[in-house]
């Protein structure tokens, strides 16, 4: 068994699919066949199951991705230690980042970050903080960035700066013009928001919380897997949402969108890292570039 046959093999689980697989890899389909075909021989077993014109994963074949996950992020780790000789001369980082710090908190400190280190590589996924806390506690990434709390004991959690969660609605909605309004408002009009398990719905389910007031009773036009997304329904429409001020700021100043005067608290952004993986020098140094 090879470190490639099960890069191969995990590449094959997650996209269920040989092509989508080989061509993420840069390689043939009957070379990711091959692989896959020579593990399940070597060992007598079956890692999918071939129906119809796709491939599921056989119960060997989930117990076996876990193994094989490990077996990789080991050797990453490996390697990352080799890298560090180096000096932080070159050497690659994969981050897992959630949206509003990806495109709005990290980018400026990922391009300082790269002027003082140009030779590490920066890999960036975007996604919610639950698949980010996932990504990190399974080893697909480095290092983790997210604006919602996450609960996990293996994972090491700091604080590293922050937003305001805001209330914001179109120029054409009632609440235009009013000086204030009052929790007992939020349930009498319709509400655009991101999808469970961003860190901006967790917030603001949250904040709503505290004022008294249950999430079923708000009317959800609709739910929306972008703050980019949410921020264009709410200038095209009269409907309102709670989002990062960061996301708004650009639309505030253009008078395309209103922000509401309410109180909702501020919250704090958390790097996140494996407990129990080795930190790279890279790590540290980018950790100590973004932290306040």
């Amino acid at each position: 068994m090879t470190l490639e046959q099960l890069r191969i093999f995990i590449a094959v689980a997650e996209k269920q699919h040989v092509t989508q697989a080989a061509s993420e890899l840069n390689l043939t389909q009957s070379a990711t066949s091959a692989a896959i075909a020579a593990l399940e021989a070597r060992y007598g077993i079956k890692l999918f199951d071939r129906i119809g014109r796709g491939i599921v994963l056989t119960q060997t074949g989930r117990d076996f991705l876990v193994e094989a996950r490990a077996v990789l992020a080991r050797a990453k780790a490996a390697a990352q230690v080799l890298d560090d000789l180096a000096g932080l001369k070159r050497g690659s980082l994969t981050i897992a980042a959630s949206q509003t710090v990806a495109n709005y908190w990290l980018p400026g400190r990922m391009q300082a970050f790269h002027t003082a280190h140009p030779g590490i590589d920066l890999r960036i996924t975007i996604a919610n903080t639950e698949q980010v806390a996932r990504a990190v506690h399974e080893g697909s990434a480095d290092l983790g960035f997210v604006e919602g709390e996450v609960d996990d004991p293996l994972l090491a959690i700091s604080k590293i700066g922050g937003d305001s969660l805001v209330v914001v609605v179109g120029m054409k909605h009632p609440w235009v013009g009013r000086a204030k309004i009052t929790p007992k408002d939020l349930s009498m009009t319709a509400w655009v928001l991101r999808e469970q398990g961003s860190g901006t719905r967790s917030m603001f389910e949250a904040a709503l919380r505290k004022f008294g007031i249950k999430f079923p009773n708000l009317r959800v036009a609709l739910e929306l897997p972008s703050n980019e997304a949410v921020r264009a329904a709410i200038e095209a429409g009269d409907c309102a949402t709670a989002i990062s001020d960061l996301v708004v700021a650009q639309s505030l100043a253009a008078k395309t969108l209103h922000r509401v005067s309410i109180d909702l608290p501020r919250r704090s952004f958390y790097g996140l890292r494996h407990k129990e993986r080795y930190a790279s020098q890279a790590e540290r140094a980018l950790l100590a570039t973004i932290k306040p």
